[in-house]
């Protein structure tokens, strides 16, 4: 298991604890909204409890169990409750009682059993909403006299119905901003990373560069072969121009207007006599200029690399397709291989830096490459189609200037 494997690993696990935490606070939330929901069902009998008694000793004034302490009780029992909405009706639906509404007009204290008209269609549409409901509770009076006591969630209890989902919502927000920071930070950390390290790059490369710079100006003074000498003069300027690339990572390049089948033709030019004789490097270029705004010797350097890649993915035999076109208002590039191809679960993370299959591989190459295109070219690299044993191509989009 790769570095890659581990991290997408490590991501889904902290998603699936997270999510585990979010659903036990939810579930916990909900079993004590549940639970008071109870509650106030268990106190809305009582007070239905009461309101029978109250009823019977109207009907009864004389019996033995009825005195003014018991009286006080019941009626404490009625008036103590200052939370929860309650309706009192008779079978005919007409509105007995009513406590903890909010009207829309005072109630007048001195008579508070008379119902203004806009209270009265206020508390039928609430009795309308309520019997829609199971919270109601019967009450027998009589055989003849049955009343109905609906009752609705109190304030208290409603905005604890809510919490579970405000809940939700906070911790995945939280899940999400910690989530984006620590990425933030890595990605601010391995830029910093590549930067010191291409810069270090360049300044090792540079004496071995001066070394070999005087070593062709001694192998021309001693009559060798001049064919070689200037190949090799070529290739210490590419190496000098890849030195001077590494040196300037970190900093925003200088970009010119240029015909992106002049850049590719230079880069398959170069590589087409230094790659074996057995691979095949071919290059369809657009019939049409293709302007765009490009560092033509980084956009080289990404055309060089997918080359190399497709030469070590073919091991020693195949052919290499590379093509220009241009879709909508994008000028393209596809470079195809007829190499051992890539897995799909590998589209994306081969562009990550210190993925590789080789074994003496850094895994740079095709993360300079996505850096070069995206951040510079503000353009696109990706994986355009893969099968394994068949072959892979890659597709480059840059954004199309006016000529």
């Amino acid at each position: 298991m790769n570095i890659y494997d581990i991290r997408r690993f490590g991501t889904v696990l902290f998603f699936v604890v997270s999510i585990t935490v979010v659903v036990v606070f939810v579930l916990v939330s909900n079993s004590l909204v549940a639970d008071l929901s109870a509650q106030e069902r268990e106190r809305m009998q009582i007070w239905a409890d009461a309101t029978k008694q109250i009823a019977d000793i109207g009907q009864n004034p004389d019996a033995p169990d009825v005195s003014p302490e018991n009286l006080e009780f019941l009626f404490g029992i009625i008036e103590q409750n200052h939370t929860i909405p309650v309706l009192l009706t008779d079978d005919e639906g007409n509105i007995l009682l009513h406590r903890n509404f909010d009207l829309p007009e005072d109630v007048d204290s001195l008579t508070p059993w008379i119902i203004s008209p806009a209270n009265e269609s206020y508390l039928r549409g609430k009795l309308a909403s309520l019997e829609k409901r199971a919270n109601v509770i019967h009450i027998i009076i009589s055989p003849d006299n049955l009343q109905h006591l609906y009752y609705d969630d109190s304030k208290l209890l409603r905005r604890l119905s809510y919490y579970p989902y405000i809940q939700l919502l906070v911790m995945l927000a939280f899940i999400a901003i910690v989530y984006f920071a620590v990425n933030s930070t890595r990605k601010a950390e391995q830029n910093k990373v590549w930067v010191g390290l291409s810069k270090e790059t360049a300044h090792q490369l540079g004496t071995p560069i001066s070394s070999l710079m005087a070593w062709t100006e001694l192998l021309r003074s001693t009559g060798t072969d001049e064919e070689m000498v200037r190949e090799m003069d070529k290739d210490i300027s590419r190496l000098s121009m890849i030195a001077s690339r590494f040196s300037k990572i970190g900093s925003r390049p200088n970009m010119e207007r240029e015909d992106l089948n002049d850049v590719v033709a230079r880069a398959t030019g170069y590589m087409q006599t230094r790659i074996s004789s057995r691979i095949s490097l071919t290059t369809n270029l657009s019939t049409h200029p293709l302007p765009v705004d490009i560092s033509a010797p980084l956009f080289e350097w990404v055309m060089e690399n997918l080359i190399k890649n497709a030469v070590d993915a073919m091991e020693g035999s195949g052919s290499i397709d590379v093509t220009t076109s241009t879709e909508g208002n994008r000028a393209c590039v596809t470079v195809t291989d007829t190499g051992k191809g890539i897995p799909r679960k590998n589209h994306k993370t081969v562009f990550n830096p210190g993925f590789t299959t080789k074994k003496r591989g850094w895994g740079l190459g095709l993360a300079l490459a996505k850096r070069i295109v995206e951040q510079y070219h503000r353009g696109r690299i990706f994986v355009a189609w893969s099968e394994p044993s068949r072959g892979t191509t890659f597709r480059i989009e840059l954004p199309l200037q006016r000529p």
